[in-house]
């Protein structure tokens, strides 16, 4: 069956849910349901810089991906920044991951982005076999600080 991926639009929700929640367990991680429906709001307006869109195999969604864009002092162009990707389990390894990861490179061009980057924990090794093919480790390491 053929791939579609596409925009998340309002009827979406019961369709993206189950990913959201299974990119969280996915990272052993609960965020707020509050939190949750604030970020599903988000990418519904025009006006925010925070986009979503699912990957679809007839009418399920098998994959979702989030990217935000944001300024940069290095360019002028923004960033786009692939906040997170997350495909079912039992649709791994079927192109959803590159796929989703090649629409938002697309959304970024359009948009006139100069990047896209991303981050992934250091013991997702399946996810980095395909990054490794999609783009360049830009060597960096991520500090945090958290308020």
């Amino acid at each position: 069956m053929t791939l579609a991926i596409r925009p998340v639009r309002p009827d979406d929700h019961a369709a993206w849910q189950p990913l959201w929640a299974g990119y969280q367990r996915f990272y052993a991680t609960a965020i707020p349901d509050a939190t949750s429906a604030l970020t599903w709001q988000r990418f519904l307006d025009p006006a925010e810089p925070m986009h979503a869109a699912l990957a679809w195999r007839g009418d399920r969604a098998v994959g979702l991906v989030h990217h935000i864009f944001h300024r940069s002092c290095w360019t002028r162009g923004d960033y786009c920044y692939l906040q997170d990707l997350f495909v079912a389990e039992d649709a791994r390894g079927e192109g959803a991951g590159a796929a989703l990861i090649q629409h938002v490179y697309a959304a970024a061009e359009a948009a006139g982005a100069s990047r896209v980057h991303w981050l992934t924990h250091e013991t997702n090794d399946s996810a980095m076999q395909l990054y490794d093919r999609l783009a360049e480790r830009s060597g960096f390491l991520q500090y945090r600080h958290l308020l």
